[in-house]
């Protein structure tokens, strides 16, 4: 199971595996496809690897769990791909659906973890039962603060697979990190994530995905800025394009006013340590249809009903983290079993 950000040093996993003899049946791969190059939300078709002549099985689109049939032959699934510690990242989803078919199919995984950027801080709603989607699957925040492979175990030992199966599961675990170390991914996780901006922007400004309102897709600056057309208060403006992973991307060639985050040294994102909710409502505040602000997507995003209900009601971001102060410490006593970086 990878994709693109399958990398040692810069050679690609599968090709390390080949060189050194093992046995690879197949590669799965996630939302954006093998190559990391498809839009959010596009479906991804199987294909065979130019370079190897594997056969890549995409587990984004209708078949999000490997079949029984695609698991013919298989004696150990290896999981390694980036995450970035967010709840609506897919990446975490397929790794739920690739454990559950492993576990149902007595198959071991192993999952070469790697360092979470935003692994320094919890925040955020927990996700109600009522909200689960592919955009969120489990009980936890927002930003969850754990590595892949610490998240492999918590769905282990919390029973969230289908009828409470578990998965033979073995972690690989990453040398010299600790959550609060500060780590740069070298290779985009996903193409409307460029740069380590975005990454720590992300948390944050994912939440517009289920507004009117632009982040920033089908321009060079993806999740480092936000527009809509009639937000004319302010002076900053872009204009989305069709771009590599943007082909149709919300607002297309409509001119967008709103605001630049892109100068890291003005936002200093990691620093905040917490989901900046201050754009979502002031930009609510600003738009002229309220009625038509909030998309059904925002509470699956959300993973609640009462983050819409909190900005329509004029609450403030403090009022508003303020709720989920009891949901985030009943989280971290959870969390705490299963770390692997204390």
């Amino acid at each position: 199971m990878g994709n693109h950000t399958s990398i040692i040093d810069r050679t690609h996993l599968v090709d390390s595996f080949l060189t050194l003899g093992i046995n690879v049946v197949k590669v799965f791969s996630p939302e954006h496809g093998f190559r990391g190059t498809a839009d959010a939300g596009e479906k991804v078709n199987n294909e065979i690897d130019a370079k190897t002549g594997l056969t890549i099985i995409s587990l984004y689109g209708k078949n999000k769990k490997p079949t029984v049939n695609q698991l013919k032959g298989i004696d150990v699934l290896i999981f390694d791909i980036q995450d970035v510690g967010v709840r609506f990242y897919t990446y975490i989803s397929t790794l739920h659906y690739v454990m559950e078919a492993a576990a149902e199919q007595n198959i071991k995984v192993i999952v070469l973890d790697r360092p979470n950027p935003n692994g320094h801080y919890i925040d955020g709603p927990i996700l109600e039962e009522k909200y689960k989607s592919f955009v969120g699957l489990h009980p936890v925040p927002v930003v969850h603060g754990m590595t892949i492979g610490e998240y492999a175990q918590m769905i282990n030992g919390e029973k969230w697979l289908k009828n409470g199966v578990s998965c033979d599961l073995i972690v690989v675990e990453c040398r010299n990190y600790s959550h609060q170390k500060e780590f740069n991914v070298s290779v985009p996780p996903s193409p409307n994530l460029p740069n380590m901006n975005a990454i720590y922007l992300y948390p944050s400004l994912c939440f517009f995905e289920g507004t009117p309102i632009s982040v920033g897709r089908g321009t060079a600056a993806p999740f480092q800025q936000l527009g809509h057309p009639t937000l004319i208060k302010y002076q900053y403006s872009f204009t989305p394009k069709p771009t590599v992973g943007a082909k149709n991307p919300k607002l297309l060639g409509k001119k967008c006013y709103g605001v630049n985050l892109t100068n890291q040294e003005i936002v200093e994102p990691r620093n905040w340590k917490k989901l900046d909710l201050s754009y979502l409502i002031e930009c609510y505040e600003m738009y002229p249809e309220k009625d038509n602000y909030f998309t059904n997507f925002f509470n699956l995003l959300a993973g609640n009903s009462s983050l819409q209900e909190a900005i329509k009601s004029g609450k403030t971001a403090t009022e508003i983290r303020a709720s989920w102060k009891n949901g985030i410490e009943e989280y971290r006593v959870i969390r705490e079993k299963y770390l692997l970086y204390k």
